[in-house]
């Protein structure tokens, strides 16, 4: 403000030693200034030596190296990969394999670990007792053990292709993977895809247009039957329009593999396995944990309204209990992210194991392909803690309403 009187000097110098240095005054100021700089030295050190050491074997430093070819073929690529293609492109196909698995295992541990949770706090002294046994089981042995578990004891001991197990003839499951018809999209399927948003929209549209008057007024609406009505009408309309979205690439048997179709490698089965049951055991604990810190009043209240355990759980306990739950559960989708790279225990072919592998094999130039994988894996776990941290605050500010 114009007229607001300024401060003395004398005060603004006490307030920034305050800030700066705590209740050490000065002598924490000159504490701080002194570890920055040792900071900075240590750094400087390190980035002279590894200069020193690249001169001295002749390694060029920088990026350049990205744009020179490969020679290495990839057993899993998302986008298409040739040998001849450039470590830039290793490094992308490595990153997609990591997202790949990652989210998928995600969504998997999600799914057991809070079925986990509820079967632990089921009444039925038989589930609840399975249920505890698994977290036991999963949580207390390695992850790197599982891995090898799944690939060497269990995918690996299928039968070869030739005795393959066979699902009405067109899905096969072999030591060599699991080969599935490959889907072709057609000109109609950017038209199926559309109908698929519009239901989902409109369905979540209803869904929390319902929660609306439940909570404001205390009516329940019935809303499957349109929410059934728009997921699946509105597709089976376009495709009686436009015609079917896809065909089919069946997979044949030809000499001692299969010809056509979409192959899930065991490695990535044994790897997305493991990851997903190991997290799982985790988040069953912390979703039971989320649960319990709920009043139990809570759920005598919901009975009393004529709410069921399910519709007392899904909308008075649970969006409670996610205020407990969602830091850690944070966490462990982290570490799931993280532990991705033990594929390289079993040849997955992901960021860790093709860029931070392979590729530095080859090029030698370490200082600069392990910064770029320390720095994607930093991003994807801050991007990973934005989403949820925004999904919090969603959270608390619906229940604040």
């Amino acid at each position: 403000m114009a007229n607001e009187p300024r401060k003395p000097p004398l005060q603004l110098v006490a307030r920034l030693r305050r800030a700066l240095g705590g209740q050490a005054g000065w002598g924490g100021v000159v504490v701080q200034v002194l570890f920055v700089a040792v900071v900075v030295w240590i750094g400087y050190e390190i980035f002279e030596n590894a200069r020193t050491n690249l001169q001295a074997q002749r390694i060029a430093s920088g990026f350049g190296f990205m744009s020179n070819t490969a020679g290495f073929a990839v057993s899993q690529a998302l986008i298409p990969f040739t040998e001849g293609d450039t470590y830039a492109r290793v490094f992308v196909v490595g990153l997609l394999n990591t997202l790949l698995v990652s989210i998928i295992g995600i969504v998997i541990a999600t799914i057991i670990g809070v079925l986990v949770a509820l079967g632990r706090l089921s009444p039925n002294w038989l589930l609840a007792r399975i249920s505890g046994g698994y977290v036991e089981v999963i949580r207390n042995l390695p992850l790197l053990f599982q891995i090898l578990f799944w690939y060497l004891a269990v995918l690996a001991t299928l039968p070869s292709p030739r005795q393959s197990i066979s699902l009405f003839g067109s899905v096969f499951l072999s030591n060599r993977g699991l080969i599935v018809p490959d889907p072709v999209p057609q000109p109609s399927f950017g038209v199926f895809v559309v109908a698929i948003a519009i239901g989902i929209v409109a369905s979540l549209a209803m869904r929390a247009y319902a929660r609306r008057q439940l909570f404001a007024a205390g009516e329940k609406l019935t809303i499957w039957p349109f929410v059934v009505a728009m997921l699946i009408g509105l597709p089976a309309l376009a495709v009686a329009i436009f015609g079917a979205p896809v065909t089919f690439d069946m997979p044949q048997l030809k000499g001692f593999n299969f010809a056509g179709g979409a192959k899930v490698l065991p490695e990535f089965a044994a790897l997305t396995i493991a990851l997903s049951t190991y997290t799982a055991a985790f988040i069953a604990e912390i979703v039971r944990a989320g649960l319990q810190s709920v009043p139990k009043g809570q759920m005598e209240a919901g009975a009393s309204l004529g709410l069921s355990r399910g519709e007392t759980l899904r909308l008075i306990i649970i969006p409670q209990a996610m205020r407990v739950i969602l830091p850690p559960l944070t966490n462990q989708y982290l570490n799931l992210t993280k532990n991705s790279s033990l594929a390289v225990a079993i040849g997955y072919p992901d960021l860790f194991s093709v860029f931070a592998g392979t590729a530095l094999s080859q090029t030698g130039q370490a200082v600069e392909i392990i910064a770029l994988t320390m720095g994607v894996y930093l991003l994807i776990s801050l991007v990973t803690s934005a989403i949820m941290s925004f999904y919090g605050w969603r959270l608390n500010r619906s229940l604040a309403a």
